[in-house]
């Protein structure tokens, strides 16, 4: 607010976050059945905005099954005791950007 007694203005001030880029991408894993299989990313800065992981077109959340991590700007995927039913393409997506292992 600039106000001179008889005259006043405003403005706003309005930050956005740079989008996030993938740093470190994703890296095929092979691991035996009953075994974890982890996968990791490191995005270019710490970020609020949303990333997801994906098994195929399957959106995964932390349950028994998954453990999701975020440290900073690294984010993991352990997928527990794998069995063959886990096989495929695991994704991460953060924003306009996505890995794929």
């Amino acid at each position: 607010v600039c106000d001179t007694g008889d005259q006043q203005t405003t403005a706003a001030v309005l930050v956005k976050e740079p989008a996030a880029t993938i740093v470190e991408m994703l890296k095929d894993v092979t691991s035996y059945e009953g075994e974890d299989a982890v996968f990791e990313c490191r995005l270019s800065k710490e970020t609020t905005q949303d990333a997801q992981w994906f098994l195929g077109d399957v959106p995964l959340q932390s349950n028994e099954m998954n453990e999701i991590r975020v440290q900073g700007a690294r984010h993991t995927l352990i997928l527990k005791k794998v069995t063959l039913e886990d096989c495929g393409s695991i994704s991460f997506k953060v924003g306009q950007h996505s890995s794929v292992a």
